[in-house]
């Protein structure tokens, strides 16, 4: 009870506040006195995989909270909060809509359970489904890349892939699984999209972005996305005359964790950071050296240096590439950035495994990710007593590719312009100036040695 008066709690995204919300809400408020309204954030409608809420946080905390309606407005956070919030505020009464029929009786050994009858004929979803029209996506290339995109994106409303055109590399099974039509020729299956995803080496990007430039598509592509920054700035320019997003697929920097960790740094948590320490390495399962351009740095340089550009920014003033070549074919790759007041060492290996977690050191703290940093739900801030730990657990669905498809198939809808880019057209740019000096031999090559300690003996069981 607060002040003698009845407690009532509801919980919604309440995403395109309409009148069913409101009505709702004003019938829960007759249940009591005292309203709170709990309105989902976007991490945890995101944990839960929920990817087509269209309006932000604060957009939908402003629209409850101008209804006049609610005595208090909360953030729902994590699975399990109910629970808390019911002990905290003194709540007697927890309302939701009948849809929700028998999900939430385990609540009832703490308050009352009430199911409020839903208004007829009105829905975020019917509403959203005008916002989410279907956009035909084609895909540039058929390999594995592509089928887990094909996958993932079936769990983004509205992304309709249709086609797949086929380059070097043979189609792959998860591909012909998915049912989609496969294009013998490019310029046709352009005609046919709105939108294409491209999975090709680095060396095919800026012809195949500029193709679909001139036939009219949103492009999304995989990292990095280009060899030159002459070419960076000129297929930007494109893309921003006409309109049409141009973006880059690395889908580390949508994942819930990520963008909470950029924002907690932001903030302070640490201090200002002085160091970034962070590994990115694979053994494939795959045919990989086709091509030099399926090498280390070629093909996940982007994902290796993210952690600084992300964090620190892109304006380093000075860049070591350190590497480890293998008949041509780039096997390790290490990058010492220099920042005005800070520093990063980056590696990213193909054929060779490291551990794969991050340390960003700051000056009161540090912030340790687990491996694989690069696919983040978890990470500690630590502290000088580690007692002071702090721990934080952001989920992901899938394999978070859809959180990117989502954020792509956002901006085709709504313009290029409407929302901020999550990874700049300057973050992009700083990458691919590393990738240039790569391209053009500006590198420290390590030559080929002995085993450690001169050894080299191998024990063989008998």
């Amino acid at each position: 009870m607060r002040d003698g008066k009845r407690v009532v709690i509801t919980y919604g995204t309440y995403d395109l506040l309409h009148y069913g919300h409101i009505r709702l809400m004003e019938r829960a408020k007759e249940l009591g006195d005292y309203l709170i309204v709990g309105v989902t954030s976007d991490a945890f409608d995101r944990d839960r995989g929920k990817l087509n809420v269209y309006q932000s946080l604060s957009e939908r905390m402003n629209a409850v909270l101008a209804t006049g309606i609610p005595d208090k407005v909360i953030v729902e956070e994590f699975q399990g909060q109910k629970i808390a919030d019911i002990i905290k505020y003194g709540v007697d009464v927890f309302a939701i809509g009948s849809d929700w029929e028998g999900k939430f009786d385990f609540l009832k050994k703490y308050c009352e359970v009430v199911y409020l009858e839903r208004t007829k004929g009105v829905s975020s979803t019917e509403l959203r489904a005008d916002k989410n029209r279907s956009v035909a996506v084609g895909c540039i290339g058929a390999d594995y890349l592509t089928g887990r995109f094909i996958s993932e994106s079936a769990h983004v409303p509205g992304a309709d892939v249709f086609g797949a055109y086929q380059l070097d590399t043979p189609v792959h099974e998860s591909v012909r699984a998915a049912g989609v039509s496969l294009y013998d020729s490019l310029d046709d299956m352009l005609e046919h999209a709105e939108a294409v995803y491209i999975s090709a080496t680095i060396d095919r990007h800026a012809d195949l972005i500029d193709r679909a430039l001139d036939a009219g598509c949103h492009v999304l592509c995989e990292s990095p996305l280009f060899l030159s920054r002459a070419d960076g700035e000129r297929l930007f320019a494109k893309a921003r005359e006409r309109g049409l997003v141009l973006m880059e697929a690395l889908k580390t920097v949508y994942f819930p964790a990520f963008e909470h960790l950029r924002l907690l740094l932001a903030s302070g948590v640490i201090g200002e950071v002085k160091d970034i320490a962070a590994s990115f390495s694979q053994i494939p399962d795959f045919p990989y050296r086709e091509t030099r351009y399926q090498g280390a740095f070629y093909d996940m340089g982007a994902y290796g240096v993210l952690p600084a550009i992300a964090f620190l920014g892109s304006d380093y003033q000075d860049a070591r590439l350190i590497c480890v070549d293998d008949d041509g074919y780039n096997v390790w790759t290490k990058a010492e950035l220099v920042y005005g007041t800070a520093t990063a060492t980056l590696s990213v290996g193909r054929g060779l495994k490291t551990e794969g977690d991050m340390v960003i050191t700051g000056e009161s703290g540090y912030v340790y990710v687990p491996a694989p940093w690069w696919k983040p739900d978890y990470f500690e801030i630590r502290h000088e007593d580690l007692r002071d730990t702090r721990k934080f657990f952001y989920g992901y669905q899938g394999g978070g590719q859809r959180y990117e498809t989502f954020e792509f198939m956002r901006r085709v809808r709504d313009g290029a312009d409407a929302y901020p880019a999550r990874f700049s057209e300057d973050e992009v740019l700083a990458t691919t100036d590393l990738v240039e000096r790569f391209d053009a031999g500006d590198v420290v090559r390590l030559g080929h040695g002995k085993y450690a300690f001169g050894g080299g003996e191998r024990v063989t069981d008998r």
